[in-house]
Formats: structure tokens, C-alpha cells, sequence
């Protein structure tokens, strides 16, 4: 059998308590969990879900938004009403 070795890191308290409980829930610890997550990246070389980046915050969203922002704050921008969505 291979040697444990123990692995840190640092993670959002609130993150990990929510983490703990789901574990929980399921029968595992968060060892046990970390350890099939590093089984199954190992394994497959890949992550073992979809990763993607919020398109919000895309640098060219983040210009519009900042041009606007600055049009705005110049008087020369215009407001819209909020638009409440069901």
C-alpha cells in the first residue's frame, strides 16, 4: 500500500462546513472525498466536471460596462428602468 501523505490547503469557511455536511450526508469524509476526486482526475486526466467562466465578467463585457458607467457619471449616459423578469 502507497504512504498517506497529508495534503493543505485553504478554502472559505463557509465552503467547507457546507462540503462537511454534504459529505456527511453521503457516508464520506472530506479525505475521502478529496481522494476520489484525485482517483478520478488521475485516472481519466481530466477535470471530472464542466468548467466555465462566467461570460459577465468578460473583459469585454467589463469595458461596455465601465464605458457606461463613465457615461453615466459624465451626464451623458442614459438609464433604463429595471426590467423584472418571472
Amino acid at each position: 500500500m502507497a504512504q498517506s501523505v497529508n495534503v493543505n490547503f485553504r478554502m472559505d469557511a463557509d465552503l467547507k462546513k457546507s462540503m462537511e455536511a454534504v459529505c456527511s450526508d453521503m457516508g464520506l469524509s472530506m479525505t475521502t472525498a478529496f481522494t476520489i476526486f484525485a482517483k478520478k482526475v488521475s485516472r481519466e486526466k481530466r477535470i471530472p466536471f464542466e468548467i466555465s467562466a462566467d461570460p459577465f465578467y468578460s473583459e469585454s463585457n467589463m469595458a461596455h460596462l465601465r464605458r457606461g458607467i463613465a457615461a453615466l457619471n459624465n451626464g451623458s449616459g442614459t438609464e433604463h428602468e429595471i426590467i423584472e423578469v418571472d
